[in-house]
């Protein structure tokens, strides 16, 4: 049995065939370009499905499920985006629009954070668990939460935005309009704007050399120069995982999960960030020294994550 999974960006549109053991026979990818009306995105999703069954000889019909990861707030149900700012949508019934494009019955649509907890949970790091949690370091701070395979979302199906509890009362502006949101110190978006402000603080730091030789300030430059033993950047570093582990901890108290996969460009730190990670949330979570723990892992599947997720929705 073929499936298709889709992961639906504001400004790529990438599409997989994928077999029952969840492996990639075909991936494709096109700009999804939302600025030319809502119907281009269906457009967009059904031309490479259509594709993909034609170089797997096979017809839309026999593809047993589609899913589609998409960004903003997901009607699961009735298969409507609700609101996706990149997107430029709002109360729009994709599935239903992409059903009619490509003839395929069985359409699944989740939020791409969800679909991607979902990848790890049944192919990736998290395999194997009965209960799981990712946990995504990019632009923002993306999560979902698995549980016995299956995504759970809340009644309004836009539950595990960890990225948006208050970690610091009345602290960082956060772009959903609160402060304090762990969003606001663990994405990279808020390292490197902390980066940018030890910078100026410290014109003599080797994070000056380590971004010039990036080519601009990175979400990397704070643990490249701490391992060249720059003090500066060896603090900044302390800061932003001391701030991780603060939503970690409250993530791992709150559900504990098995597993709770770390994704997203930092988390390819390694030791450099795993490391000091794991000695503080030992040091925090509620339950220690009884032999069992949550077990921190970098995510596996990358940017096919979303894909394999939508896939076994």
């Amino acid at each position: 049995m073929y499936r298709i999974g889709i992961d639906l960006g504001g400004t790529k549109t990438a599409a997989a065939m994928i077999d029952d053991n969840n492996v990639i026979i075909n991936k494709l990818s096109a700009p999804t370009q939302p600025e030319e009306g809502n119907d281009k995105v269906p457009e967009t999703i059904a031309s490479l499905s259509l594709r993909l069954c034609e170089d797997a000889k096979i017809k839309p019909s026999d593809v047993s499920v589609m899913g589609i990861a998409s960004p903003g707030a997901i009607n699961s149900e009735t298969g409507y985006i609700e609101r996706a700012h990149n997107l430029m949508m709002e109360h729009y019934p994709l599935v239903d629009k992409v059903r009619e494009l490509t003839g395929i019955g069985n359409i699944k649509i989740e939020n791409d954070a969800n679909a991607a907890a979902l990848g790890e949970a049944v192919a990736g790091a998290a395999k194997g668990a009965a209960c799981s949690v990712m946990i995504t370091l990019g632009t923002g701070v993306g999560g979902g939460f698995v549980i016995d395979g299956k995504v759970f979302s809340g009644f309004n199906f836009i539950g595990g935005e960890f990225g948006h509890m208050v970690i610091e009362y009345n602290g960082r502006p956060c772009n959903c309009g609160r402060r304090g949101c762990w969003e606001a110190y663990s994405s990279a978006t808020a390292l490197i704007k902390r980066t940018r402000e030890v910078m100026e603080q410290n014109p003599d730091s080797k994070l000056h050399e380590v971004c010039a030789e990036q080519g601009k300030v990175n979400g990397k430059a704070a643990f490249i120069a701490a391992r060249r033993g720059d003090k500066a950047a060896e603090a900044l570093v302390d800061e932003y995982v001391s701030y991780l582990c603060c939503g970690i901890v409250n993530v791992i108290n709150m559900l504990q999960p098995e597993v709770l996969c770390l994704g997203g460009g930092i988390s390819n730190e390694g030791d450099g960030l795993m490391i000091p990670l794991q000695k503080k949330i030992d040091e925090e979570i509620f339950v220690r020294g009884i032999g069992r723990s949550t077990e921190i892992r970098i995510a596996k599947l990358a940017n096919d994550a979303g894909l394999i997720g939508a896939a076994n929705l």
